[in-house]
């Protein structure tokens, strides 16, 4: 029996040629889109899933409180994570990383030999009782015990030393003329983890990593917590530990008790991240790398849903539609005693092969796809992961779902006939099936619509956080990188690339918008008791016009002023959270901050001299915070980044020249530099990809529904075509005719637009609340998403619609 089902499906299918095309087609490609988004889905989901025990490991990150605002950092002092180790038994080891690079490079020598490396982090001895890594070369109970001791990752040690083994033992010099011993070696670690390394160094190296800090936030810190207990039961006790460490700092930095502290608007709520989520949960400030999103996660799988909807849609449609086709073989085949299950199996059996064969070409096209689809999402996906024994067979089921999931509703409607109303010729089309089929077309388009206005909408915003209205100039600006090195040649430096032809301004500055450089730092003004903590930055005279930020009033630094090592300049958020009244110039403040200040029982005074007008120096998804710079003479003018304007058209000559004035100051270091407008991009990494994947998803959509619109108007200009003969002999051209087709599909189209727009708005409204600086969208993005889809189905219908209009109507008609 099922070989006779088997031939008759195949020869139903091949009968009809152009249909399962169309149909092989549709589905191959809804199906190809939702294995990429489901390979995606499994690599971000996948993060950090290799650790053993990870599911007890948790990353302790904070919820810094300030009046009226408050910043989540993924960094918390250092002594925090050793405190709640001595004061909650429900945790049994914990371990901080410190990242000493930043945006910068560490120097490694040896001998002659000299490199560059990022990501090098501090690491205590107990980071292999969280971390169960087994290292390559060395012991993991020593490796990290005493100072000057460093681990290396196996790329990083076949680099310096030529292999894992000949690394161990060996030292290497860094930048502070410190000298390292190799103690061991481990595995590169994974690329799917929220952490990343390539050297660790013994944290005892480094006096600072010894002092007792519970303010100033510089680690990164995890705890492994004891059997069956929950992070709850931890978190719970934080609150204790913050008053029993923390109150004594605040009261030597700020001169009040830590009740007063709080009372005010500040305090710090520590919390806890599960490991396996940090991935797709945590986006915070400091993180040490990029990290995904879960709302993407959850954007794409709906669309995969939805995609793959539109795909079998098409396949529910164009079978319902050949109702009258078939109608005739179900009649004879119920009139010789086949039975209705019989007949479903049947329906459900070529269903099935339409999807198996859609399988089979959705796989090559996933394969093709892989490279592309990577690019669009920044990703690492690889053939490897899809050709594993379990996913082949997903695949497979996964088809055979498909198939019976698209199928079943056809097969039970088409093995429904009578064949008694059948075999007379009574048998018509009801008004139930035609009603399915048009609301299936408005999901179609619906869906499709959907994606049209996100994607003009995801597009706009990203224009409106990458265009002029931040505050500064981002282009043409460079930054270049650890010009801190330069000490006292900084001027002599600077000097030298402002007389290069197609520099136009340099200026200095310890941080650019969009770097992670911003300091936090409390200010109080004299005679007050009130602080206000915000953002600082280390900035020279020229950084305002080498960037454009403009003064509200005041003044910037000028060398004109010998005092000026003592002056800083706020913006209007600072002059506001700080409650200065009119005349803010000439108002003094003091800081509890070490490294502006002679000594810590001594404190400058700094007199305010400028504000300047708000700029968006983070992200657009915060709000602009109060930010306070401070003059860079007073540290020699030496500064971390080395920002310089270009002027159009001679940029390659002058980026030549900046190199060897570079080389000419520091020959033994590389000379790095950056766009700015490169920098702010990078903040919106997430975005992008957002963007990228909703612009081919949407034409993915739109090409899915047009090859299931393309099947129905050619079934009904098929249905109606002595209608259109009889029409074109009374006279009626080829416009009537494709208005005649276009008429139904134009209304159904129209629907599903007053269906989307409404959906639309709000997924994108929920979207949009992310960012604190947005766009508002406009009406006309909806029409637009309507007319374009109007567009896409009149050129869709119009390909059968004038092809029935050009046939001979005395070749139809002859047989009437």
């Amino acid at each position: 029996m099922f070989r006779n089902y088997w031939k008759v499906a195949v020869r139903s299918l091949l009968k009809r040629k152009g249909f399962t095309l169309i149909n092989i087609l549709g589905l191959a490609t809804g199906m190809a889109v939702c294995m990429l988004i489901l390979l995606y889905i499994h690599h971000e989901v996948g993060y950090d899933g290799f650790e053993p025990g990870g599911d007890r490991i948790y990353r302790v990150v904070l919820e810094r409180k300030y009046p009226g605002r408050s910043t989540s950092y993924a960094i918390i002092p250092q002594s925090i994570g050793g405190a709640i180790k001595r004061e909650l038994p429900e945790v049994e080891s914990s371990t901080g990383l410190q990242d000493i690079t930043g945006n910068g490079n560490f120097l490694v020598r040896i001998g002659d030999r000299k490199f560059e490396e990022k990501r090098v982090l501090l690491a205590d001895s107990d980071l292999f009782k969280v971390f169960p890594m087994r290292l390559l070369a060395g012991d993991e109970a020593t490796a990290l015990q005493k100072p000057n001791m460093a681990i290396l990752n196996e790329q990083t040690a076949i680099k310096l030393f030529g292999s894992a083994g000949a690394a161990l033992g060996k030292t290497f010099e860094s930048e502070g003329q410190a000298r390292f011993l190799v103690s061991g070696v481990c595995a590169d670690w994974p690329d799917n983890s929220h952490m990343s390394f390539n050297i660790l160094l013994s944290a005892t190296s480094f006096p600072f990593t010894r002092v007792p800090n519970y303010t100033g936030f510089s680690t990164f810190t995890y705890l492994l917590l004891r059997p069956r207990v929950t992070p709850a039961e931890a978190e719970v006790k934080l609150p204790a530990v913050v008053d029993k460490y923390v109150g004594g700092e605040i009261g030597r930095n700020f001169g009040m008790t830590f009740a007063q502290f709080q009372a005010s608007g500040n305090g710090y709520h520590y919390y806890l991240q599960p490991l396996r989520q940090i991935h797709l949960i945590s986006d915070l400030e400091a993180e040490m790398r990029p990290n995904g999103s879960k709302r993407a996660i959850t954007i794409f799988g709906i669309i995969a849903v939805f995609i793959l909807c539109i795909a079998c849609v098409n396949f529910i449609n164009l079978s319902t539609a050949r109702s009258m086709e078939r109608a005739r073989e179900v009649g004879i085949r119920k009139t010789f005693g086949s039975e209705r299950r019989s007949l479903i199996g049947q329906f459900l059996l070529e269903s099935t092969l339409v999807s198996g064969l859609s399988v089979i070409f959705a796989l090559g096209l996933v394969l093709v796809s892989i490279p592309l689809f990577n690019r669009l999402s920044a990703q690492d996906l690889s053939a490897p992961d899809l050709l594993s024994p379990m996913t082949v067979l997903g695949v497979l089921a996964f088809g055979v779902l498909v198939g019976i999931l698209a199928g079943i509703y056809p097969a039970f409607i088409l093995s429904s006939f009578r064949p008694i109303k059948v075999l007379k010729g009574k048998f018509q089309s009801n008004k139930y099936g035609i009603a399915l089929r048009n609301g299936l077309v408005v999901f179609q388009f619906g869906i499709s619509i959907v994606l049209i206005i996100c994607t003009v909408i995801v597009h706009q915003q990203m224009q409106f956080m990458m265009g002029d209205k931040l505050g500064f100039t981002r282009d043409p600006v460079i930054e270049i990188q650890r010009s801190d090195l330069l000490n006292k040649n900084t001027g002599a430096f600077r000097n030298a690339l402002r007389g290069i032809a197609g520099v136009e301004a340099v200026g200095g500055a310890s941080t650019l918008p969009g770097g992670d450089g911003f300091f936090g730092i409390a200010w109080q003004p004299v005679g007050s008791k009130e602080s206000m903590t915000g953002r600082g930055m280390v900035v020279d005279d020229q950084f305002a016009s080498t960037l454009g930020v403009t003064l509200k009033e005041g003044r910037f630094f000028s060398r004109a002023f010998a005092t000026d090592s003592l002056s800083v300049v706020l913006n209007e958020k600072a002059v506001s959270a700080l409650g200065l009244r009119e005349p803010v110039i000439g108002t003094r403040l003091t800081t509890t901050e070490a490294f502006l200040n002679p000594r810590p029982d001594s404190f400058y005074t700094y007199t305010v001299v400028g504000v300047v007008n708000d700029f968006h120096f983070q992200t657009l998804h915060q709000a602009i915070v109060p930010l306070v710079m401070t003059n860079a003479a007073k540290f020699g003018d030496a500064t971390a980044i080395t920002a310089v304007r270009m002027k159009g058209g001679e940029f390659r000559t002058a980026i030549g020249s900046i190199e060897r004035e570079w080389k000419h100051f520091i020959p033994e270091r590389p000379f790095h530099y950056t766009f700015l407008d490169e920098q702010l991009a990078a903040q919106y990494k997430a975005e992008q990809t957002l963007q990228r994947l909703f612009t081919v998803f949407s034409f993915l959509a739109i090409f899915i529904a047009c090859i299931g619109l393309l099947g129905l108007a050619a079934y009904a200009t098929q249905q109606r075509i002595r209608e259109i003969s009889i029409r074109k002999v009374l006279g009626a051209g080829p416009g009537t005719i494709v208005g005649l087709l276009s008429r139904g599909f134009i209304r159904l189209v129209t629907t599903a637009a007053l269906v989307a727009c409404p959906l639309a708005w709000l997924a994108m409204h929920s979207w949009l609340e992310g960012f604190a600086y947005r766009i508002t969208p406009g009406w006309w993005i909806f029409v637009l998403a309507w007319l374009f889809s109007l567009v896409i189905t009149l050129a869709t219908i119009s390909l059968q619609a004038l092809r029935a209009a050009t046939v001979n109507p005395v070749r139809i008609l002859r047989s009437e």
